[in-house]
């Protein structure tokens, strides 16, 4: 009884085509979990945008009642004033806190500097 033994390529050729569907497989997975991620974020995003429109009425309302609160104290067109100038100085505030922070973003230093490494590296294998 006589059993053949595959040859070099043939092994070498399977074992390329089962690393190639590992691979194949690999992609399909990402692919679906970032598309079940994706569809869950929108729907959360859905719900904070919602919750923010709600929000933002509900800041309107208590900024009415803060200048109608003054003006029990002072002329309604001072209490508006008053309401108004607080929140301009602290959106003076919350700018300036942001620029600043947005000044200290960098783009992607260390990917950028792989991804020229990776393109020297692949010119380099050409030459």
């Amino acid at each position: 009884m006589s059993v053949t033994q595959p040859t070099w390529s043939s092994v070498f050729q399977s074992i390329v085509s089962n690393v190639q569907e590992i691979v194949r497989s690999e992609v399909r997975l990402a692919k679906t979990e970032i598309k079940e991620e994706t569809q869950k974020a929108a729907r959360a995003s859905v719900t904070l945008s919602m919750g923010a429109v709600v929000g933002l009425y509900a800041l309107g309302f208590l900024l009415l009642c803060a200048v109608r609160a003054l003006s029990l104290v002072v002329p309604g067109w001072a209490a508006a004033l008053i309401v108004g100038g607080v929140l301009a100085l602290a959106a003076v505030v919350m700018m300036a806190a942001g620029w600043k922070r947005m000044k200290r973003v960098r783009a992607t230093p260390r990917t950028i500097e792989s991804v020229k490494e990776t393109v020297q590296w692949a010119r380099n294998q050409h030459n």
